[in-house]
């Protein structure tokens, strides 16, 4: 093992960890101004002081400014001298939550983590298991609001056109199965979307359910779509056009089963859509930031998530479409293809 120090390669290594610690710390004020609407205040607002900003704001004007100087520093915010301002690009990923690039959602998952810090040490000294539902109650809003607007601009217009046949089946009034609902936002937008179709979000986290009734009402659909307490290897076969599973499936600790059930549920000619988190099929392929997020969420929600549960089969965020497809074809599937790509997921039908 090598033991001398390259101090060209210790000084390159050190700035990077600054820069992560610089953005660690960072990470808690981006969460704040989320949480706070400063974001949302400079968006459009032009060039502004502290001052203005603490006043629109109703926060203080001491540590707006400071909090203005860490966002500058960091290049979210633009600074003339006197004044600040948020570009429009940043704009998208740090205002607008119905942007399909926003990650206000992100910052408030973080804050879940490290309020889980113990559990995780816990699971980690254990079996390596923690339960979906025993997380700090952010995280569920931050994955909903990190996911929504990206089911919004492309689950419609974009991933199932790309599956033959599923669109027209959708709008004659076919039926569908959303495994893994959460907070109901991508059953919403299919119900929005084919108002003949009979809809069904399940998901076996109550809260999450309660919540998604909630914004299904609050949308205007009172009872339809419907939510449904289930696990996933428990679908019943009823005959389904369309069997969804978005960012999901690799959270499962019986995948193979929960698929299986899936395609025991489908009607002749039905068809299994799984969304998943873009990766390689080998670690390889995913050392880059993407690869190095994703991973960092798999290590603390998906698979321990995977490992609570009967099966212990832990597939992780960065399975890549090898394994999610020798899982559908364990599962009887004859036909799986990558059906769609986006720069952060994977559309896979399976038949």
């Amino acid at each position: 093992m090598r033991t001398t120090i390259d101090e060209a390669k210790l000084e390159a290594f050190m700035g990077q960890v600054v820069t992560d610690l610089a953005a660690a710390e960072s990470s808690v004020a981006c969460y704040v101004g989320d949480r706070l609407g400063l974001y949302r205040q400079l968006a459009g607002a032009g060039w502004v002081t502290a001052a203005e900003l603490a006043a629109a704001t109703g926060t203080n004007e001491r540590l707006v400014l400071e909090w203005l100087r860490n966002q500058t520093a960091g290049g979210y915010v633009d600074y003339d001298g006197e004044r600040f301002s948020l570009p429009p690009e940043q704009a998208a990923a740090l205002a607008d939550s119905g942007s399909a690039v926003f990650v206000g959602g992100v910052f408030e998952i973080i804050a879940s983590m490290w309020a889980d810090a113990e559990a995780f040490e816990a699971a980690f000294r254990g079996d390596g298991g923690l339960s979906w539902g025993a997380h700090d109650a952010r995280l569920y809003d931050g994955v909903d609001r990190l996911f929504a607007p990206v089911y919004r601009s492309s689950l419609v217009s974009t991933w199932l056109p790309a599956l033959d046949g599923v669109v027209e089946r959708l709008q004659a009034g076919g039926r569908v199965a959303d495994v893994g609902c959460g907070f109901g936002s991508s059953t919403i937008v299919m119900a929005e979307a084919f108002p003949a179709a009979d809809i069904v979000g399940y998901d076996m986290h109550g809260p999450s359910l309660d919540a998604a009734r909630l914004r299904a009402k609050e949308a205007g659909l009172d009872d339809r779509p419907r939510f449904e307490l289930l696990d996933a290897v428990d679908l019943p076969a009823e005959g389904y056009d369309l069997v969804c599973f978005f960012d999901c499936l690799h959270d499962m600790g019986d995948p193979v089963s929960a698929a299986a059930g899936a395609r025991r549920a489908l009607a002749p000619d039905g068809v299994v859509m799984v969304v998943e988190p873009r990766a390689g099929d080998q670690l390889g392929d995913n050392v880059n930031p993407v690869g190095r997020l994703f991973y960092a969420g798999s290590t603390f929600l998906c698979t321990p998530s995977a490992l609570a549960q009967e099966g212990g089969h832990a597939l992780g965020a960065q399975a890549g479409p090898a394994a999610i497809t020798e899982v559908l074809h364990t599962a009887g599937f004859r036909q799986v293809r990558v059906a769609a790509e986006t720069p952060f997921n994977l559309v896979i039908e399976a038949r």
